[in-house]
């Protein structure tokens, strides 16, 4: 039996066993087949299956709900989007840019209204995201979201520049210069989240089938050990393991991201640093870092940096990367001297999903049958909520606002063959690295990261 709690902090803290549920049994027939019980697949059966509890559908999971990044993410419930608003408002105009964007905001707030009509422990604390600017090239970064910010339309209820005395009064992190801030974010434990979900899904009469791998997907049939899953929608829900489907090995590439928790802090240790609201926390470098405060009083903080493996492999082999823990650790150190020694009680990671124009989208293609969402390039959490609301109202035939949003019926185009992919995705990553170090060093600006953006699409 696979060892579930050590995948992640999240897992390990999940109340009760993570026995998986009982697999398929045999081939059967649905109106819909929800492939993978992560957020977006959960979130999909939800709604579908308040909107119409007729319906006969059927979750098939791999392992276990929660399994992926649902379960191991940064607990991150934030209203950020993967996708270009310039590129949006070329091919759809500035008011559909806005329209996304102000869909993502009331996501965090639909999560929150969910949790608490649910009764899921999701410890939910909607405290906004803090976005510190550690050096002056950040501090300009920040400025200038937030002028780009204003061009849009968005005011100060919105995006907000926070000076370095404001900043450090909510989290007293060495060297902020100042903070760009949106009260539009939430924290959560993801793993609680994912499967108190699944609890309510299961209550509402529908199966999660684990230990049910999908072999392959086709128009209106999905492929099990157990037999076939006939369905006039399939709803591909597989995010970084997409790549793994047959026909979708260049659809999404799987980047590492990898986490660390410290054993809880004393009371006396929070009370130096802040951090009072729950605020998500990261600064404006390149190579990204992300971290919270936990309700049982850790500092969970993950990063980028692990390698791409060649042939967009998955493996629970890749999650384990010494130098990756330790330059966390580092962070740690470096932000938060307050802490002092601190013991690392978890270590963890996962892939996220990533479009080669890093874009999300969500879609059904009505005359096969199927069905998709993803693409969220690690901000998921929010976005996995709006994906399955925008798919009830697909799957029902219900035009509404969710279904005019831009990201719907998006093609992101494939990613290239190797080595080509291996070369540049690594040798980015290594140029974000270094662009980090350069700003640190200098205090300039870097132009090498930007330019490698462009040529990635990021």
């Amino acid at each position: 039996m696979t060892d579930y709690r050590s995948r992640s902090l999240w897992l390990d803290g999940v109340p009760g066993e993570l026995t998986p549920r009982p697999p398929l049994e045999g081939p059967a027939d649905v109106d819909v087949a929800i492939v993978g019980a992560g957020y977006t697949g959960l979130w999909t059966a939800y709604y579908l299956k308040k909107a119409d509890p007729h319906l006969r559908i059927a979750v098939l999971e791999r392992e276990i709900a929660g399994f992926g990044a649902s379960g191991r993410n940064g607990g991150w419930c934030s209203s950020f989007f993967a996708g270009s608003r310039e590129a949006t408002a070329k091919r759809h105009g500035r008011e559909a840019a806005v329209a996304q964007q102000r869909a993502m905001f009331e996501t965090v707030d639909e999560i929150g209204r969910v949790v608490a009509e649910e009764d899921i422990d999701a410890r939910y604390h909607k405290g906004g995201a803090l976005v510190q600017a550690s050096n002056v090239p950040q501090l300009l970064r920040a400025q200038e979201e937030i002028e780009w910010e204003r061009s849009w339309g968005f005011g100060e209820e919105d995006y907000r520049l926070l000076g370095a005395e404001e900043a450090r009064s909510r989290i007293d992190a060495t060297g902020s210069l100042g903070a760009f801030f949106t009260p539009h974010c939430a924290c959560v434990d993801p793993a609680r989240l994912t499967r108190g979900l699944a609890d309510v899904v299961e209550r509402l009469g529908l199966p999660i089938y684990e230990r049910t791998p999908a072999l392959s997907l086709s128009a209106g049939r999905v492929e099990t050990p157990a037999g076939a899953v006939t369905a006039e929608v399939v709803v591909r829900a597989t995010e970084g393991y997409t790549v793994e489907l047959p026909g979708f090995e260049r659809a999404l590439l799987p980047m590492y991201s990898l986490m660390i928790a410290t054993d809880p802090l004393p009371a006396a240790t929070w009370d130096a640093i802040g951090w009072r609201e729950h605020e998500t926390f990261n600064d404006e470098r390149f190579l990204i870092v992300y971290a919270m405060r936990t309700d049982d009083d850790r500092l969970a903080i993950g990063g980028r940096g692990a390698p791409y493996h060649w042939g967009s492999r998955v493996s629970d082999d890749f999650i384990r990367e010494p130098k990756v823990f330790e330059g966390l650790e580092g962070v740690v150190r470096q932000l938060f001297p307050q802490i002092g020694d601190f013991e690392v009680t978890h270590t963890w990671g996962g892939p996220i999903g990533i479009p080669r124009d890093w874009y999300s989208s969500v879609g059904l293609d009505r005359a096969s049958g199927r069905a998709w969402a993803g693409g969220y390039v690690g901000d998921g959490v929010g976005t996995t909520n709006l994906a399955g609301r925008t798919l009830r109202d697909l799957i029902l035939g219900n035009d509404t606002d969710l279904t005019g949003l831009p990201w719907v019926g998006h093609q992101s185009p494939l990613w290239e063959p190797e080595p080509l992919r291996w070369i540049a995705v690594n040798a980015a990553m290594k140029a974000m690295a270094s662009a980090d170090g350069y700003e640190e060093r200098t205090g300039r600006p870097s132009k090498r990261a930007t330019m490698v953006k462009k040529l990635i699409g990021a």
